[in-house]
């Protein structure tokens, strides 16, 4: 009995986890870039007074599905698509964090950033000078030509930093953007990038809602199963009273 509404609890509880965790991926359906979360759970024994057959699903870090997403052509100079493995380096504070979504934005200061975040270079933060044209490389090589009016030859000022960190080392921050250990990674010379293009989310809202009506029976079939263990308690307890 004891065991049956541990089971019942533990298991509503870890349909509740999950049911956030697929709800955030089909929120996120349409931004560019988005890598869908993975659930994961341990099974830990509940301490304290009591039988030992008490456990219960403690929800733990399940990873970054990093399955590419579509790529769709935007026809805009500033949007790149990552091709295969890869990921576009942004600063944060100290420290770098990753992303696939490739819209970047140009600040009045000609300051590059995707998502409030500065694109990082070969020398850190990539700022512009005044142009009247540009274009990115596969290799991510930004050229310009400057809006001076004596200079008509395309210029190389910088290169966005690519890097490719294995999906096992890479979590979520509280922003949404993916980190590794590592403050800094290395530049990685084979991820390559595709002018024009952008990448739209790995999420399946297909499946993301199928998964979750499952969930929700899921937990509907746990509550029943607590009530019946209460039933069965309480039927015990009165045979015990003799009554």
């Amino acid at each position: 009995m004891d065991r049956l509404i541990f089971t019942a609890v533990s298991g509503a509880s870890r349909s509740l986890s999950q049911q956030q965790i697929h709800a955030n991926n089909l929120a996120n359906v349409n931004t560019q870039g988005f890598r869908s979360d993975l659930d994961n759970a341990l099974s830990q024994q509940v301490s304290g007074e009591g039988y030992a057959s008490r456990f219960m699903a403690q929800p733990t870090q399940g990873g970054v599905d990093m399955t590419p997403g579509a790529v769709r052509e935007t026809g805009r100079n500033l949007d790149i698509a990552v091709k295969g493995d890869g990921l576009i380096a942004l600063v944060q504070g100290n420290r770098e964090v990753y992303t696939r979504n490739g819209q970047i934005e140009v600040g009045p200061e000609g300051d590059l950033s995707i998502d409030g975040l500065p694109v990082s270079g070969d020398n850190g933060p990539i700022v512009l000078p005044p142009f009247s044209s540009v274009s990115i490389s596969e290799d991510g090589v930004i050229t310009i030509v400057p809006d001076d009016g004596d200079i008509a030859a395309p210029i190389d000022v910088d290169r966005i930093k690519l890097v490719n960190v294995p999906p096992g080392e890479l979590r979520k921050n509280e922003n949404g953007f993916l980190v590794s250990n590592a403050a800094i990674n290395p530049r990685d010379e084979e991820v390559l990038v595709a002018s024009g293009h952008l990448e739209s989310a790995n999420v399946s809202a297909i499946s993301e809602m199928v998964s979750s009506i499952a969930l929700n029976r899921q937990f509907e079939a746990q509550i029943k199963m607590m009530k019946a263990a209460e039933d069965l308690a309480n039927a015990g307890n009165r045979l015990i009273r003799g009554t």
